[in-house]
């Protein structure tokens, strides 16, 4: 058919972590044949089960009268109040339940809406609406701009700027090779970091708040990883805790990390009133709210005590995972500062061996020799090429497995 779809469409190239699978599923006999069953590092999803208190409100809300009918964009009211109670108990944050908060069919779905309502299809590339987004960083960002038809414009987080970038330097750049200034409707933050593992201080962020306002340019945070920390004094914090963020602030959420449940779709919208209503009636059009049995289940865990200690003994679990790899890599020829250990996420984020000229090339050949799959840099973006990126959520014994294999089938940093 021909001409069917617009040309940013036709430009986006299958999602990274799809491309692995199918990548690996392609090797899996092979693999398999010379005892090298694919062990996954790409996924940044949790193989733990979820709270059994939460499967167990699940089955008991699933006989509830009405509760298998359409629900509301915006979420349920009890859905949103335990929201509000969320953020205040964890953040300190007040939000009004009925103008500041949204539910989400997972934050990712969210975030590519959000993209979308906010920019206006342009078909030259200096003539785009430009949202600004983190490089290295979530790939998707960069692939739902395009989508939308408007430019995705790299902030560089590098060790050089301890992936702290000044954001009037950003500014800066960006005018000097010419793009307008006016065009730029976003930022987008993630701290703490996917790929990077990283976070970012108190007083950078509100730099980053009063930048956005200086400019009137909306802040976008996604804070998909706030839960998942390795340091109970360096807890991650909201971006709405900040002075004035809620004049040009809206936050993601995801229940997906903290209480592993990727599959189950929920998160949440929150932040600037003007911004969450204006795309809570755009999602209207899209979807008919999240199943009820969901919403009420999460609505319970997410402020129980049961749900805190849920994610704190993942967090201790995760802490004892980031050491097995720490350890492994260190006796392969990888060097680690214990001061600049990632405390947040799951993830880290590495150098090719010196022998590899590319991202791609390293992994590739990991995958093909040992089986074991990890993230070329460079799918995170440019700034990205010369590393790797792995997700240490598997069981310690399959960490191990990799430490292993990878000492036997010859690969060391050097």
């Amino acid at each position: 058919m021909k001409n069917l779809f617009n040309e940013d469409v036709m430009a986006i190239d299958t999602y990274i972590m799809v491309k692995l699978k199918e990548k690996t599923a392609q090797l899996a006999d092979a693999l398999e044949k010379k005892n090298r069953s694919p062990i996954s590092l790409s996924m940044g999803a949790p193989t733990a089960n979820p709270p059994m208190v939460l499967i167990d409100k699940l089955k008991e809300f699933l006989t509830e009268d009405n509760i298998h009918t359409y629900s509301i964009t915006k979420g349920e009211t009890y859905f949103r109040q335990a929201v509000c109670e969320r953020m205040k108990n964890r953040f300190g944050v007040d939000l009004d339940v009925n103008s500041e908060v949204c539910s989400l069919l997972g934050s990712k779905d969210g975030l590519a809406n959000l993209i979308r309502f906010i920019i206006t299809p342009r078909h030259e590339i200096k003539d785009k609406d430009i949202i600004l987004i983190p490089d290295p960083g979530y790939a998707s960002y960069g692939q739902m701009i395009q989508c939308s038809g408007g430019y995705a414009y790299p902030i560089a987080l590098t060790k050089e700027n301890n992936y702290q970038p000044d954001m009037e330097s950003v500014w800066a750049n960006l005018i000097e090779e010419g793009f307008d200034a006016s065009k730029v409707k976003a930022v987008i933050i993630n701290y703490p970091n996917n790929p990077l593992g990283v976070s970012a201080s108190r007083e950078y962020v509100q730099s980053i708040v009063d930048f956005c306002k200086k400019h009137d340019i909306l802040l976008i945070s996604d804070a998909a990883y706030c839960d998942i920390y390795l340091k109970k004094k360096k807890k991650p914090f909201s971006v709405l805790e900040l002075q004035n963020a809620k004049d040009v602030a809206v936050e993601f959420f995801s229940l997906s990390k903290p209480y592993a449940i990727t599959g189950w779709r929920l998160g949440w919208l929150c932040g600037n009133a003007e911004v969450v209503g204006r795309f809570a009636k755009g999602k209207s059009t899209i979807d008919n709210g999240i199943f009820k049995a969901l919403q009420k289940a999460c609505a319970c865990i997410m402020n129980s005590s049961e749900g805190d200690e849920y994610i704190a003994a993942g967090n201790i679990d995760y802490k004892r995972k980031q050491a097995i790899m720490v350890k492994g890599f260190r006796e392969l020829g990888w060097e680690f500062e214990d001061s600049n250990l990632p405390h947040t996420t799951f993830y880290l984020w590495l150098p090719i061996p010196k022998k590899y000229k590319t991202s791609f090339e390293f992994c590739e050949d990991l995958l093909a020799k040992s089986g074991i799959v990890v993230v070329p840099g460079d799918a995170f973006g440019k700034y990205g090429q010369g590393y790797f990126r792995i997700s240490f959520v598997c069981s310690d014994a399959k960490l191990q497995e990799v430490i292993d294999r990878m000492k036997a089938d010859g690969f060391k940093f050097n």
